[in-house]
């Protein structure tokens, strides 16, 4: 599926920091997809999430193809272990979504529960085996 966005100039950037529960499940997600992208519908508030290696943008439903939040520059590098949040930035397309960046943080996780809920996993799975550390 092809999918044009557009987007308005910057209108402010701030630096957040995502839950690692929230950021490990999207890249989960993100990892099975066929084409490096995912849509995930955030029912509850009318908006359309699509992420893919670079970012998440936050689409209104209204809006349709004008990206009004992006969370960009994750740095999951960084974290010492894969429960740690993972800093990145979020930037604004429009003035006054403060209350929706808020709304997001809570509503997105829930979305993407909701697909994993939802989504049928066929075929084997592969397990790989860690060799013990000699520390």
């Amino acid at each position: 599926m092809d999918v044009t966005c557009f987007r308005d100039e910057e209108a402010g950037r701030e630096s957040r920091r995502l839950s690692a529960k929230t950021y490990n499940l999207a890249i989960t997600l993100l990892a099975r997809s066929a084409d490096g992208h995912l849509f995930v519908p955030i029912r509850s508030m009318q908006y359309m999430a699509i992420i893919d290696a670079e970012e998440f943008v936050f689409l209104d439903g209204e809006r349709r193809c004008w990206v009004d939040i992006a969370w960009r520059n994750f740095k999951p590098q960084i974290r010492s272990s894969l429960e740690q949040p993972v800093d990145y930035d979020v930037v604004f397309y429009r003035e006054g979504l403060s209350e929706v960046m808020t709304r997001l943080q809570s509503e997105f996780p829930t979305a993407l529960q909701a697909l994993v809920n939802k989504e049928k996993l066929d075929g084997s799975a592969r397990i790989i085996k860690f060799r013990k550390s000699s520390a």
